[in-house]
């Protein structure tokens, strides 16, 4: 085998977050390593962030339109082209790629690896038969979508957010198995497109976000003729004549529901298992690579980011955030630290349910006096204007 490549930093996964700790090192005149074996741009491009915002996009303009009698524009339900709004997040895709291209990223200095990387020691990593050593590693390699196992999921043709932007038909109605970011976005998107949707969540809908806002939203989804199943699991699928039949587990029992697609959508795993972490001496917890204060991994050489990184948020900007750190420690070794008690969030209904710090339940929780503020929509000019009041802060 040849001689190891020698590099300042290696990352391992060209997402958001890897990406960004790519081009600020290389910026800053580091040699750099970046491995990817799938898609340029990760999750948030290809199967995240941009698609579903697209999607969303679409959706709302339909929902725009049926709804525009309420300001004295008549327009009536819109037709749809699901081709047409399939070749549009393509299309949005496509405009946004060069940005997290190789060959960007090749301009900026940076050697691209297209293949799987493994470490095969605490400071070398294996990717497509070429050996790397670098002064610090980042571990970025994002997150998959959970497949949960029930018996006849296997066999059926289920979707997830990396097939569903696919469609080139609008489903008849579509199953939700998750109630959480994911599945609300995508569930309320397609209702808006026309499509009869049914979203089963095993505990609460949205149950990481505040009770009272998620009423609003609960309510928002049986005015649009949503139906949501709270505290009910999927106990079976079933497959057959272009159908699926999934059977449903609450207090009141056992029933069936049967539509023309399923979109699987119950949470994701950080997608570290073919890295051979042992073999660097990181160690893994319940959901991911463990880090300190600073995003080292038990192998103070090798830093992880993003979606793999056990006990964080998984969001977009929280991994860039994490990049920053990175960088910080890894190449100037200033003592940077997390600090998530100001992190936001937001998850893109209709209406949207957006969050910075702690939640009213989690304030409690932690201080003995909380002052809580709270104002209607309706109290908004540009809200009544609208004629959108539905909501609080």
């Amino acid at each position: 085998m040849k001689l190891p490549e020698r590099f300042d930093l290696c990352v391992i996964g060209a997402g958001s977050a890897g990406l960004s700790v790519a081009a600020g090192a290389a910026q800053m005149g580091a040699s750099v390593a970046l491995i990817e074996r799938a898609k340029m741009g990760g999750d948030c491009l290809n199967y995240g962030c941009v698609p579903s915002k697209s999607l969303l996009a679409a959706a709302r303009a339909a929902e725009a339109a049926r709804n525009a009698e309420r300001l004295g524009v008549i327009a009536g339900v819109p037709p749809i082209d699901q081709r047409r709004i399939r070749d549009h997040i393509a299309g949005v895709i496509a405009d946004i790629a060069p940005h997290d291209s190789v060959e960007r990223f090749q301009g900026l200095g940076v050697t691209v690896l297209r293949d799987s990387a493994r470490f095969s020691g605490p400071a070398e990593v294996e990717a497509g038969g070429r050996r790397v050593r670098a002064r610090r590693f980042v571990i970025a390699t994002g997150s998959l979508p959970i497949v949960p196992v029930i018996p006849g999921l296997e066999t059926a043709p289920f979707l997830t957010n990396e097939s569903v932007f696919d469609l080139d038909e609008l489903p008849a109605h579509l199953i939700v198995l998750g109630g959480g970011p994911i599945g609300v976005e995508l569930g309320q998107a397609f209702r808006q497109l026309g499509a009869q949707v049914m979203i089963v969540e095993q505990a609460k809908m949205l149950s990481h976000d505040d009770p009272e806002l998620v009423a609003v939203l609960r309510r928002r989804f049986s005015e649009q003729g949503i139906v949501m199943r709270e505290g009910a699991r999927v106990i079976a699928v079933r497959a057959e004549a272009g159908k699926i039949t999934v059977q449903i587990e609450d207090g009141a029992g056992i029933s069936e529901e049967t539509g023309s697609h399923l979109l699987v959508a119950i949470g994701r795993k950080a997608s570290i298992e073919d890295l051979d972490l042992s073999r660097a001496g990181i160690a893994c917890g319940p959901a991911g690579i463990m880090v300190d204060a600073r995003l080292r991994t038990t192998n103070h050489r090798v830093f992880a980011i993003g979606d793999v990184v056990d006990g964080h948020p998984r969001f977009t900007h929280v991994a860039s955030y994490h990049a920053g750190i990175v960088l910080r420690n890894a190449l100037f070794r200033w003592p940077a630290k997390v600090d998530l008690q100001a992190s936001p969030r937001v998850t893109y209904c209709d209406p949207e349910l957006a969050q910075v710090g702690l939640s009213e339940g989690e304030a409690r929780a932690i201080y003995r006096h909380v002052r809580i503020s709270r104002a209607s929509f309706a109290e908004n000019d540009r809200a009544q204007a609208e004629r959108d009041t539905d909501g609080i802060w």
